[in-house]
């Protein structure tokens, strides 16, 4: 099917002059941390670590049109196929590990599960990140170091794969296994990427924005990046569902904030004020989604449909206050703790599947509260 003409109307000029405004405020430091043994898990991380065994292994649905119980559908039988076991080496492996971010809760949610599993199987870890979703510089900074360090194996979430690439063709050079994970990496050097399936989990927030505005009227994106798996899967998914299920609703053209709550913030009020009868808007990751709730407010519109990405403390206050209609979580924990498994298995040489399908679930307002919906959302 023909992508439809999105509208543009004065977004543009509204966006960019709000971007020029908030981006004074943004910091540039990187923020990293490194565990040199991975302490013992908290017991709000056992408590998550210890659901996420309930999470679904490829995706989930809310019956019962805005909400309902959620219904999991698993995967084929055998999950993943990993069986790594513990290490003995000593001193032990080190799995270095540089993801998109740091300061969301998302990021430190996955931390908390690299950290945990990297206890139970034996090996070191470092977790560092760039300290927003938008320097890749720095993120490539990070690489290049974490490589020189010559961990035993290496995970990765790339911001830029083409800026990634000749350090990654770098690891491979020295025999470091690399495992990608959330939005991994456009290259064929990973030798698996745990995520989720992000253009499934986007279609499903398009599917109940289309069911929560009656199937008709303007709606809005709000994207963290185009340069990532993630952000473009998360952007293409909820366009081409309601391409091909959706006619009567209008798309406006896709803006970029950077996962960046100011950034996202301004994009929505300008959205707003060139189309005051907007319906509904979409935030794809933790920060945007934050922020295009923060815009909404900001603006004093009402009758606005809020659907995010992610949990964290400000959307499920968001959800449950009703200012967000609902969200699309992933298992970020889970998705810590399958990036070390999988490097330990690769270092005992296992095979390993391409993909490692964590799962997401959508919640809501309805069924916030259910156990497995409360094992995946993190604060």
């Amino acid at each position: 099917m023909q992508r439809r003409r999105f509208t543009t109307g004065a977004i543009s000029a509204l966006a960019v002059l709000g971007l020029v405004v908030s981006g004074c405020a943004q910091a540039s430091d990187s923020a990293s941390q490194t565990t040199a043994t991975p302490p013992p898990t908290t017991a709000a991380e056992t408590s998550s670590a210890a659901g996420s065994s309930d999470a679904p292994t490829s995706s989930s649905e809310a019956t019962g049109g805005s909400g309902g119980s959620s219904e999991t559908t698993e995967s084929s039988a055998g999950g993943d196929g990993l069986s790594p076991t513990s290490m003995s080496d000593d001193p032990k492996p080190l799995i270095a590990i540089v993801s998109k971010g740091f300061q969301h809760q998302f990021w430190q949610a996955v931390k908390s599960g690299a950290e945990s599993e990297a206890a139970k199987l034996g090996v070191e870890i470092t977790f560092e990140g760039p300290a927003s979703e938008s320097e890749v510089e720095a993120q490539i900074d990070q690489l290049t170091q974490a490589i020189a360090k010559k961990p035993a194996a290496l995970g990765f979430a790339a911001l830029d794969s083409k800026a990634a690439a000749p350090l990654l063709q770098q690891a491979a050079d020295a025999d470091i296994p690399v495992i990608a994970f959330d939005s991994g990496v456009d290259s064929d050097i990973p030798l698996t990427t745990a995520s989720t399936d992000n253009k499934a989990a986007a279609a499903e927030a398009a599917k109940h924005m289309s069911e929560l505005i009656g199937g008709s009227g303007k709606v809005a994106l709000v994207v963290h990046d185009q340069t990532s798996a993630s952000g473009t899967e998360r952007r293409d998914g909820f366009i081409e569902w309601m391409e091909a299920n959706a006619p009567d609703i209008e798309l406006l053209e896709p803006q970029y904030g950077g996962g960046d709550q100011a950034k996202s913030a301004d994009i929505t009020k300008s959205i707003i004020a060139a189309n005051p009868d907007i319906k509904g808007i979409y935030g794809s990751n933790e920060g945007s989604a934050i922020g295009v709730v923060k815009g909404v407010e900001e603006s004093g519109a009402t009758g606005i449909t809020v659907i995010g990405f992610d949990s964290g403390k400000a959307q499920i206050d968001a959800i449950n206050s009703g200012i967000m209609a609902g969200a699309i979580t992933q298992n970020p924990v889970g998705i810590g703790e399958k990036t070390v498994q999988a490097a330990v298995a690769a270092l005992q040489g296992e095979t390993l599947p391409k993909i490692i399908d964590t799962g997401f679930y959508w919640y809501d307002k309805t069924n916030i509260n259910e156990p497995q919906i409360q094992a995946v959302l993190y604060q």
